[in-house]
């Protein structure tokens, strides 16, 4: 099963390719072939052959928002966003100063992300430089592809959790150095958000991403109705939220916005004209109270679009939940999403997002070989709903909206094996 076409512009049956027989060849961490079975075995004759039976051959998942800090709060009670990173988020990040804390954490972050068959994720870490290198460390053990970066911070945080508008862009810069393009990895500058951010430090933000136009800017926008009040107080200059990006040289095409709920006109406008992106994040939208993302308006309007888990303000590293989240949004907003479009939005279209489609996020020959092997029937109840289906976009549908890790057999990175739900066991196919 792989994609063609964006659905949002061709539509799903013109998008979405399912191949009943078919076979896909992993040659040195790339896909090298891929179609119908008798085809593709034909001119491969010396191929290892690993026969999956019914289970359906997928790319793996890109989850183009998180928070692996957090992964330790996940499903903490009551709070909206405001709150949850007073009660929640900052004292949580206060532990990884320590390294050993902040690798334990990575390592449970990959186990998670790869049982759900995610294979990319792009990451905010905290301000300590030791929680980045965490992150990449344990994402090249797994040989996964990774975005990530160090938040910077220099203002309404607590203390221990405040870097300066200097020592962020230093130790932000020394990460690049050390971390972007080092085998899968990836640099995002990640000023947390504009109102933990001073003037000073977000034209350092800005400074340093001019420095290095090969990498992500990542941040959050307009996710709360309380957050964008606090903004208009703080940057009362600006006409809006995402004006106080613009005006200091943090939107443009590789800018990647987290939640972007409560646009103006105008910013969603700018959003386009800019080229930017943004990452939906229904499940924990829904888990604080945030608000419902208009996915379908964007991307009529041309901005990149991605589905994310968010965790741990979201609520599951799955993203199938994630996806019938997005397909509940759809519904109350009155734009129902086909289950093409929402898978679209999990792989190819988190990977355009993230501007590393031209890597990850679809099964095409030349892209890097991460997939997963996923199971139709995973569950009795999903294996009546799919016995009575009447073709594969009504048994995928079903996926959507009754599916979990159960359902993920295996997940490949890189062309290796490193998830087998059968054995239910991880492997690490580089020596760390």
């Amino acid at each position: 099963m792989h994609f063609v076409g964006n659905p949002f512009e061709i539509g799903a049956e013109g998008a979405l390719r399912h191949e009943p027989d078919g076979a896909i060849v992993f040659t040195a961490g790339h896909i090298s072939a891929l179609g119908a079975a008798d085809a593709v075995l034909a001119e491969n004759p010396g191929a290892e052959i690993i026969d999956l039976g019914r289970s359906v051959i997928a790319p793996g998942f890109v989850d183009c928002h998180v928070h692996y800090p957090q992964t330790g709060i996940i499903a903490s009670y009551g709070a909206q966003l405001l709150d949850w990173l007073t009660l929640y988020t900052f004292p949580e990040e206060t532990r990884f100063a320590d390294v050993g804390h902040a690798r334990a954490a990575a390592r449970l972050f990959f186990d998670e992300q790869l049982r759900n068959g995610t294979t990319t994720s792009c990451s905010f870490c905290t301000i300590h430089p030791e929680s980045v290198d965490a992150f990449f460390e344990e994402a090249a053990r797994r040989g996964a592809f990774a975005l990530g970066g160090k938040v910077m911070m220099d203002c309404n945080a607590p203390d221990g959790l405040r870097d300066t508008a200097q020592s962020g862009y230093d130790d932000s810069k020394a990460l690049i150095g050390r971390w972007h393009g080092r085998g899968r990895a990836r640099y995002a500058v990640s000023p947390r958000f504009a109102p933990t951010s001073s003037r000073a430090q977000l034209e350092a933000a800005s400074a340093l991403w001019r420095e290095f136009p090969q990498c992500l800017m990542q941040t959050h926008l307009s996710e709360n109705n309380a957050e964008i009040a606090w903004v208009r107080t703080l940057f009362p200059e600006c006409a809006d939220y995402l004006d106080v990006y613009d005006r200091f040289g943090l939107l443009g095409p590789k800018a990647v916005f987290g939640h972007a709920i409560h646009l103006s006109g105008r910013e969603a406008d700018r959003l386009a004209e800019a080229g930017a992106s943004v990452a939906h994040c229904p499940t924990s939208n829904h888990f604080l109270g945030s608000g419902e993302c208009d996915v379908t308006g964007l991307s009529k309007q041309g901005v990149r679009v991605g589905l994310a888990t968010d965790t741990g303000g979201g609520s599951s590293f799955s993203m199938f939940q994630t996806m019938k989240a997005a397909y509940e949004v759809a519904q109350r907003r009155g734009a129902s999403l086909p289950c093409a479009h929402l898978w679209w939005l999990t792989t190819q279209g988190a990977a355009r997002a993230l501007h590393s489609d031209e890597r990850i996020g679809n099964l095409a020959v030349g892209l890097d070989a991460d997939a997963i092997v996923f199971d139709l029937d995973s569950t009795p109840l999903i294996a009546q709903r799919v016995a009575r289906a009447e073709n594969f976009a009504e048994a995928l549908f079903a996926q959507i909206i009754l599916a979990d890790d159960r359902a993920i057999r295996q997940t490949w990175v890189n062309g290796q094996k490193v998830w087998d739900r059968d054995d239910n066991s991880f492997s690490i196919p580089i020596d760390p």
